[in-house]
């Protein structure tokens, strides 16, 4: 069947559907139990037919809707804030999975470039991270310590609380700025690329590249892969104006927004967790090898499984939600 032809013969019924989960309280918990498996039967079928299709995510935020009715009338066994991270964040995220690719492609882009440029331009470093930051790193080089800024800071807690402060700031802004129709966040995210590219390179032409990379990765894995994810949010929101299908610009706009708005809230935890390690463990810049080997690598499986693998299994039916 075509899609079109599709959505003509079930547009009257969806419609009464969304009538009814629009006023849930005058809904039987029957009567959502019945709307769930009509809507789930069709979502299944846009699925097959037409599985990257508006028509398909519309039946999914359908069923998604329908679903939480009914657990909010079940007396549960489990919250919403259980259901947002199990489920409903995750959907978001595969939903998103072509702007968290755009986003990294940017990401990786902008750090080639300011790597080539802090390495063909001695003054460039200086102009990205500033000369106070650069005179202070030499100071530590010199003194043996290369990121003894991790350590030098302050007392644990004062730093953990700012840096947790300013990284969720910064997110916040990257998915801001793509109300300005995605440009506003893909230059945050460029800028950014460019910094991490311009920090790395600096190590490097300092010949300390091998103490410090690992160091500034304890942290920085999570960190850096939330900024992308962060970008991704600010994509959503920002491609929901510039593409809005069959929707009214004002309709795309809400949902893309909040879509975006859900990531990154869904952020906020892994931005504490890097501020966590920064603030505290960062600073331990000469523990052994192995050690920090580990907390990367942890912190990649985590990123990697709960924002890329797990979406794509929920989505595709290879996880079972309880």
């Amino acid at each position: 069947m075509r899609e079109a032809a599709f959505i003509q013969q079930n547009r009257p019924r969806w419609e009464a559907f969304e009538k009814v989960v629009s006023q849930p309280k005058t809904a039987k918990p029957d009567q959502l139990a019945e709307l769930f498996i009509q809507i789930t039967d069709d979502l299944s079928f846009s699925r097959t037919q037409y599985p990257n299709s508006r028509t398909t995510n519309y039946l999914n935020a359908l069923a998604s809707k329908i679903h939480l009715e009914i657990y909010k009338n079940k007396k549960e066994e489990k919250s919403r804030f259980i259901t947002f991270w199990k489920s409903e964040l995750p959907l978001v995220l595969y939903e998103a999975r072509k702007s968290m690719l755009y986003a990294l492609i940017i990401f990786l882009l902008a750090i080639v470039i300011g790597a080539l440029s802090a390495a063909y331009d001695d003054s460039f470093a200086r102009l990205i991270l500033g000369d106070g930051y650069v005179n202070m790193t030499l100071e530590n080089i010199k003194n043996g310590n290369p990121t003894s800024v991790y350590s030098d800071t302050g007392s644990e807690i004062a730093m953990f609380v700012g840096i947790a402060w300013n990284n969720i700031r910064v997110s916040f802004m990257i998915f801001a700025y793509g109300v300005f129709f995605s440009l506003g966040t893909g230059l945050h995210l460029f800028y950014n690329g460019v910094m991490v590219g311009s920090f790395v390179t600096f190590f490097y032409r300092q010949h300390e590249l091998a103490q410090a990379f690992p160091v500034i990765m304890l942290h920085g894995t999570i960190e850096l892969s939330s900024i992308v994810i962060a970008g991704a949010a600010g994509f959503t929101m920002g491609n929901s104006l510039i593409f809005p299908g069959t929707y009214s610009r004002l309709d795309s706009f809400k949902a893309g927004a909040l879509r975006g708005l859900k990531i990154i809230m869904g952020l906020v935890p892994f931005f504490i967790l890097a501020a966590f390690i920064e603030g505290v463990i960062t600073r331990y810049a000469f523990m052994h090898w192995s050690l920090k080997a580990l907390i990367i690598s942890l912190s990649a499986i985590l990123m990697v499984y709960y924002f890329v693998i797990y979406p794509y299994k929920l989505r595709n039916g290879k996880l079972q939600i309880n």
